[in-house]
């Protein structure tokens, strides 16, 4: 008996995980699709910001932002973005492999640490995740970065 009882309970635990799993997918999948369209009113970097002020006591601390169309932006500023941050963000799919390979050898060697991360990752952690690091952080970044690049196009992810 008890350990039948244990066993519905555990299904069930395991059906409210999956439920909450399918939930999670679901509204991340729905938040990329929307901002795909609509210009993003916040973003996680943006509270994050908004939240430490007032934690160290700045409380008339007020973050602004105004979103601009592509067609207001410099025709400069996109290739500026490009040339500085990602050189290959025309050519990958979100993920520059050599970067992220040439990083983990000068790391091996001891040397200084260095980001390899793209336009497409960068997009996805300061509009969805807190910064810092952690595995945790860099696999959300990561799935987000494929949502990002499975819908939207690359002029968006400029924006």
């Amino acid at each position: 008996m008890t350990r039948l009882f244990h066993h519905i309970r555990w299904r069930k635990l395991l059906r409210w995980l999956g439920i909450l799993a399918l939930a999670w997918l679901a509204s991340t999948w729905l938040a990329v699709l929307l901002l795909r369209f609509v210009p993003p009113w916040t973003s996680a970097v943006m509270l994050e910001r908004q939240v430490g002020a007032w934690m160290h006591g700045e409380k008339g601390f007020r973050l602004r932002q105004h979103w601009v169309p592509w067609k207001q932006i410099s025709p400069w500023v996109p290739l500026a973005m490009v040339a500085a941050e990602d050189q290959k963000f025309p050519y990958h799919h979100g993920f520059d492999f050599d970067s992220i390979n040439q990083a983990i050898d000068a790391a091996d060697d001891g040397k200084r640490l260095r980001g390899a991360s793209t336009i497409s990752q960068q997009t996805a952690k300061n509009l969805f995740l807190w910064n810092g690091r952690s595995f945790v952080r860099k696999g959300l970044e990561a799935y987000f970065t494929v949502l990002l690049e499975l819908t939207w196009p690359k002029r968006r992810i400029l924006e």
